[in-house]
């Protein structure tokens, strides 16, 4: 037996090693720079994970692209995909989408795909294969206006701007975006586009200086004769140039060009292989336009047609930076402190700044360290990201919480640890909270002993001024103990309810005990009766007596039933009559009520909604306590003028009751203490009665209570919500 689970446990982690198998057709050949940037990317990430095998094929459509070669293409993918099952088939570039999709039903079954480095995804053309709910894209959007932009700013007399495209397949995707900037531009100054013949033309139109000039490179891979030019050739036309040349992607960045908003094609790949393993891990598909674009220029060509990058309003990077002074003159700098007779006195000054310097690195140390202390004593997790999604900073209490070493995440984004199952929950957490800040800005965790913590989300942005840079602060704070000390305080609410409760019975025992000694005395007559006649031998005679004492027992049953379920506490809101639960509940007290000849009116306005939807014992209670209250107060009246009032109505879609005696009032002194807990002006009050009214009327009923003295005496004000449907009906 243990054989066998050993066998069937090694086969399921063999699938679980090769589980993951992802098909790459690229549309170009192995050697191609802007496609070999791509998977460079692609690879870095999706290699991180042993569990997943790459199988790449090359389409070579920049060198053959004919009819007859995609049909033997065909043909030999035919061969080679026989018997193949890939979890995943990523199309890099236009060719190999289109090839895909066309040819999706002979080579694929029900394969997600994802599309890498299409600049226009049209779902119609997904659906005419029958694939549009298998398809994923990463889009390439190049920002022509944002070049533009930056073009502008660096040369603000600009007169002439060239616009540089193919005729290739590809460079008819860009025209859109093209003709869009040349009809907003509004001539304010002259537009060249440029489709010429050969890269030769452009190497003659750029050889001679203009300094009011520029061009902005899109593509130029292609002659119009079909010759492909190699990127050697491209970036010597673009390096020997004699105005800046501006670039879309990150090709020849570091090869002449001067810079721009560009595409980032090493990072692009990296975000195709991000999605390549959100789509194997949840199976979702989705359409997104790539954020992978960063203004670089190159330092030195900047210098060379003397253009300030220092003006641009954005963040950039600089490549091949440009010497500093110091750098630039060495040699007279240190001819200058070798003849120097103050070189005594600079070095004195050097060491004196060195020494300085060294102190305010230990002050700063020790900032830095007291901060490191007095984060990492907060119990709450906390880390900071910057703009771009990078883990900057945290305490201990956060690693602690996704189980890593703090030096580990530093420097990298969450999304890098998918891997790690507590930053997976992080991570969707936080999505949920930045869907919804007001529904999920809680979230609960199981610690390593297995204990639930409850935490709070909140997040804030923050600027840092010295670093002209901005950034996110996450704060999961701990609350696991208030909602214990709420639940708690909770329980010692009802607590309280019930006890209340309690403390009225002896006042309900004494109204049963007086209605029981009744039919008490009716059973013993009857029994004695029984007893002493001779006529009990008749049956008719025995039949009455028998009915006379059911009756009785049928009353004392009745009454006690009352009681019970007047003592049982409310676990649910039910809907319930108001008239009939306050006749249930003068029905209990009834014979107290009568033995102090108290007469009680109850007025209903005609048509009034009675229903209520709440918990019925406790009103019961609320309202025993109201009226017991009266009746203490109206054993001072002379015994013939004793009376309370209830009446009901409805006013502004809300129920109304109001209970007013004639007991002649509440002391001012002390009227607006009366709900107070503790508080009684009885001898022997417990002082929780009209306490635990109030607090059942608004806390549990969602209503209103007040009391205010009348001519008369005391009346209470009470006010209760009803739903739509109950005021409707």
């Amino acid at each position: 037996m243990k054989k066998i689970i050993l066998v069937l446990f090694l086969i399921v982690k063999a699938q679980f090693l090769f589980a993951s198998n992802i098909l790459v057709i690229n549309s170009y050949h192995k050697g191609y720079e802007w496609s070999d940037s791509i998977i460079k990317g692609m690879e870095k990430v999706l290699y991180t994970h042993p569990d997943i095998n790459i199988n790449i094929l090359y389409m070579d459509s920049k060198i053959i692209h004919s009819e007859e070669y995609y049909k033997n293409l065909k043909n030999l993918y035919r061969v080679q995909l026989k018997n193949r099952k890939y979890d995943l088939i990523i199309a890099v570039d236009r060719f190999a989408y289109d090839f895909i999709l066309e040819n999706y039903k002979q080579f694929f079954k029900d394969e997600p795909i994802l599309a890498v480095g299409i600049e226009n995804y049209s779902k119609e053309k997904a659906k005419k294969y029958g694939v549009e709910n298998r398809v994923s894209a990463l889009l390439e959007r190049r920002d022509l206006k944002a070049n533009i932009d930056a073009i502008e700013k660096l040369i603000p007399s600009i007169k002439k701007l060239y616009i540089i495209n193919d005729k290739s397949l590809n460079a008819l995707h860009t025209e859109p975006l093209i003709n869009e900037v040349i009809k907003d531009f509004h001539n304010k100054y002259k537009i060249i586009y440029l489709k010429e013949n050969n890269l030769e033309d452009l190497k003659k139109r750029f050889s001679k200086q203009d300094k009011d000039s520029a061009a902005l490179f899109i593509r130029f891979y292609k002659n119009e004769n079909g010759e492909l030019n190699k990127n050697k050739s491209i970036a010597s036309f673009v390096k020997n140039s004699k105005i800046p040349i501006f670039i879309t992607d990150s090709l020849f960045i570091k090869k002449g060009a001067t810079g721009g908003k560009i595409v980032d094609l090493n990072r692009f790949g990296k975000t195709s292989g991000e999605m390549a393993l959100n789509i194997l891990e949840n199976q979702t598909h989705e359409i997104v336009i790539s954020k992978n674009l960063y203004y670089i220029f190159d330092s030195q060509k900047l210098s060379e047609f003397s253009l300030p990058v220092n003006g641009l309003p954005y963040t950039y990077e600089l490549v091949n930076k440009r010497l500093t002074f110091y750098d630039k003159n060495r040699g007279f700098i240190d001819f200058v402190f070798t003849i120097s007779p103050l070189l005594v006195f600079l070095i004195l000054g050097l060491i004196h700044n060195i020494y300085m310097r060294k102190q305010v690195e230990k002050d700063l140390r020790q900032r830095i360290d007291f901060d490191a202390v007095l984060l990492n004593a907060i119990e709450s997790p906390i880390f900071w990201q910057n703009d771009k999604g990078i883990i900057v900073d945290s305490n201990n209490t956060f690693c602690k919480l996704i189980k890593m070493n703090c030096k580990d995440i530093y420097g990298k984004k969450l999304e890098d640890f998918n891997a790690n199952r507590n930053v997976r929950k992080v991570i969707k957490v936080l999505t949920k909270y930045k869907e919804n800040k007001n529904e999920n800005y809680q979230f609960k965790y199981f610690d390593e002993n297995l204990e639930k913590k409850v935490y709070l989300v909140k997040q804030e942005n923050f600027w840092d001024d010295k670093l002209k840079s901005e950034g996110l602060v996450t704060i999961f704070t701990d609350i696991t103990k208030e909602q214990e000390i709420a639940k708690e305080k909770q329980k010692n609410r009802q607590f309280v309810i019930q006890q209340s409760k309690l403390a009225e019975i002896g006042e309900v025992f004494s109204s049963i005990a007086h209605q029981w000694k009744s039919p008490l005395v009716e059973i013993t007559a009857i029994a004695q009766e029984l007893f002493y006649t001779k006529s009990y031998k008749e049956i008719k005679e025995d039949d009455s007596f028998v009915s006379d004492i059911m009756k009785q027992v049928d009353y004392m049953t009745t009454t006690i039933n009352d009681f019970q379920r007047f003592i049982m506490p409310s676990n649910k809101k039910v809907d319930f009559n108001i008239k009939e639960t306050i006749d249930s509940m003068l029905e209990i007290i009834n014979h107290n009520i009568k033995y102090n000849n108290i007469k009680i009116n109850i007025d209903i306005n005609p048509n009034t909604n009675l229903m209520l939807s709440g918990y019925k014992n406790e009103f019961m209670q609320s309202f025993l306590n109201i009226i017991n209250n009266a009746k203490d107060a109206l054993l001072n009246n002379d015994y013939k003028n004793r009376k309370i009032d209830i009446k009901i109505y409805n006013k502004d879609a809300k129920l109304v009751i109001t209970v007013e005696d004639n007991a002649g009032g509440i002391d001012n002194q002390n009227i607006h203490k009366i709900f107070k807990s503790y508080f009684s002006t009885k001898n022997d009050g417990h002082g929780i009665g009209l306490y635990m009214t109030k607090m059942i009327i608004e806390d549990k009923m969602d209503g209103k209570i007040s009391v205010h003295n009348t001519k008369n005496g005391a009346l209470f004000h009470i006010i209760l919500g009803q739903n739509n449907e109950n005021i409707s009906s």
